[in-house]
């Protein structure tokens, strides 16, 4: 699926967004309204995206959405879907969108209600691997040994980190698909899938986040991609709880690579980082068995 049409349409952010320079996520996002176009509603919980959207009565976000409490944006995913049926309308999008706080942590229940109920909407996550807006606090979607301000030097994170897609896969949702914004034509493919499919469609999206991170805005990107070719984050799709398709078999880097990037991970001894290496290589490992296209 490649790009050419795809910047012919519409734009749906605009100037003035609040987001930190370099965020993964706004730039993925930009891509993923320009695919779902005008036609959609977002349920955006607190976070990144929900305190930096716009302060009332502006916002650069150019399709209705709506601010909802921390734990509730499937919640409210939910009730605008049904409200949109019971006028008659099967052709608007919904789309939930929470960060891994408001997906792993605080939002999970309602999210996993909605996926149980096959709920007819997108549920969308951007994963920064913490608390970010509120100051870089450690999230259960924070890998083992990071840096945050709740996990300092001395005392950094010693639980891996939640595997979340594995729990969407347990309700047998019928679409689950990881992208990342280094992979523009893999993005927009998969919003393109879960457009045409019906029921809970859940996305998720790594979002390197500079100032959580501690890496320089420009190597956003770099870092996505990385990510990616470290097999740390690998590119799939899921349909059904059954059918696993890998979307990117990239040709490997180690992940010291990726590691030294950030200031989250400045104090890993190198037998720490192989210690890593060797963990991301098991997990690569069972999943490519369990791969069926």
């Amino acid at each position: 699926m490649k790009l050419e049409n795809h910047w012919e349409s519409p734009e749906y952010i605009h100037q003035g967004h609040g987001f930190c320079p370099g965020c993964g996520f706004i730039v993925a996002f930009r891509h993923i309204l320009k695919e779902m176009g005008a036609d959609t509603i977002l349920a955006v919980t607190a976070g990144c995206l929900g305190t930096n959207s716009g302060m009332f009565p502006t916002s650069p976000i150019n399709v209705p959405a709506y601010n909802t409490p921390f734990a509730s944006a499937a919640a409210a995913g939910t009730g605008i879907r049904a409200a949109l049926t019971a006028q008659g309308n099967d052709h608007t999008q919904v789309m939930a969108i929470g960060g891994d706080g408001g997906t792993f942590d605080i939002g999970l229940q309602a999210l996993s209600a909605a996926a149980e109920r096959n709920e007819d909407f997108i549920y969308l996550c951007y994963d920064n691997e913490a608390y970010m807006n509120t100051g870089v606090q450690r999230s259960s979607a924070t890998p083992l040994g990071a840096l945050t301000t709740t996990t300092p030097k001395g005392d950094t994170k010693d639980r891996p980190k939640k595997n979340m897609a594995a729990i969407m896969e347990a309700h047998a949702i019928p679409y689950i698909a990881t992208a990342s914004a280094a992979y523009p034509d893999d993005l927009l493919a998969k919003i393109r899938t879960a457009k045409n499919i019906r029921g809970m469609r859940f996305l998720y999206i790594l979002s390197p986040c500079p100032p959580g991170w501690g890496f320089s805005a420009e190597l956003s990107i770099k870092l996505a991609r990385m990510a990616v070719q470290t097999k740390l984050f690998p590119l799939y799709e899921i349909f059904d709880g059954e059918r696993i398709v890998l979307n990117l078999e990239p040709p490997p880097i180690p992940l010291k690579d990726y590691i030294h990037t950030q200031e989250r991970f400045q104090y890993f001894s190198e037998e720490e980082i192989q210690k890593m290496q060797a963990e991301v290589d098991r997990n690569w490992k069972k999943f490519k068995a369990r791969v069926t296209s």
